[in-house]
């Protein structure tokens, strides 16, 4: 892994279970990303969920609505990004994570990427 991305999921609510069925996926091993941070509508505010993509050491696969490489990680935060943005909880969550991961993996600072409504 050589780069951390965390966008918001484009929905108000939601899990792995229900970002799956919103996405018309049969399962949830088939959701592009590696994390999921709840926002308290679908599961607790802060929840960190891990994908089969990440318990596996998969790669999210680019597509035509991500353009990234598959030494990403991608964490999906339950958020709008608009009139729904990621609650206090949500942040600090995603903070931490990004961070142990880019201490365990060795990720520099710079290939860390947030939205840019960010904070």
């Amino acid at each position: 892994w050589n780069r951390i991305e965390v966008y918001y999921s484009g929905t108000k609510v939601g899990n792995l279970q229900q970002l799956a069925s919103l996405k018309g996926l049969s399962k949830e091993a088939d959701l592009n990303f590696h994390f999921c941070i709840c926002n308290g509508l679908g599961d607790n505010d802060g929840h960190i969920q891990a994908t089969e993509k990440w318990k596996r050491q998969w790669s999210a696969i680019p597509d035509n609505n991500w353009y990234g490489t598959p030494q990403t990680i991608r964490i999906c935060v339950i958020a709008n990004g608009e009139n729904n943005l990621p609650t206090g909880f949500q942040l600090k969550r995603a903070e931490a994570l990004a961070d142990r991961l880019s201490r365990q993996f060795d990720i520099q600072p710079d290939a860390v990427l947030y939205p840019g409504n960010w904070r």
